[in-house]
């Protein structure tokens, strides 16, 4: 896969309708935790950042071959699977996934003054369509309250509405920088 095939992947509205204090990702480190077909990712490797893709499935991923692209098929649920780099990554990207024991390796993987964007669902979603389950389901501020003590660049909890698909969903969206240690 070349970069330029790259730049043609649709990431989420949130990353390329956030005004990116510094847009030049030459060189920076992204991790794209349950990355699923790898679409926030790729938006990040074609800007010229180095990327890790993790995910218990990377059959959609198959066909991507970069240099600068890294995957790694963990099950991140799973009692043996490895622990997340500590301090590795200037970005780490999380979308549709919610697993509340991860966080704290989340917080670790980001280098200080490095940057969270996290987009996924809250409680309000069992309303009208899947996750259900309340496992996966974030509570009213829930994702705000673990990222307290970073500086908020980006906060919106509600209804979104996909432009491409129409789709209504119910989410919380953060991008926050970590605090210098």
């Amino acid at each position: 896969m070349s970069v330029t095939h790259a730049s043609t992947v649709t990431p989420a509205a949130l990353i390329t309708e956030f005004a990116w204090p510094n847009s030049c990702f030459d060189g920076l480190k992204v991790l794209d935790l349950a990355c699923g077909s790898g679409r926030n990712g790729l938006w990040f490797l074609a800007q010229g950042a180095e990327v890790t893709f993790i995910d218990r499935d990377l059959s959609a991923m198959s066909h991507i071959e970069h240099v600068n692209a890294h995957k790694y098929q963990w099950d991140l649920e799973a009692e043996a699977a490895p622990s997340l780099p500590i301090e590795q990554y200037d970005i780490v990207l999380v979308f549709n996934y919610l697993h509340r024991p991860l966080w704290p390796q989340i917080i670790s993987a980001v280098k200080a003054t490095g940057v969270i964007v996290y987009e996924t669902f809250t409680a309000q979603q069992a309303q009208i369509g899947r996750p259900r389950n309340p496992d996966f389901l974030l509570t009213e501020n829930e994702l705000k309250s673990v990222f307290a003590n970073w500086q908020s660049l980006h906060y919106f909890e509600g209804q979104l509405c996909d432009p491409q698909s129409t789709s209504i969903s119910y989410k919380a969206q953060l991008i926050a920088r970590k605090p210098k240690t």
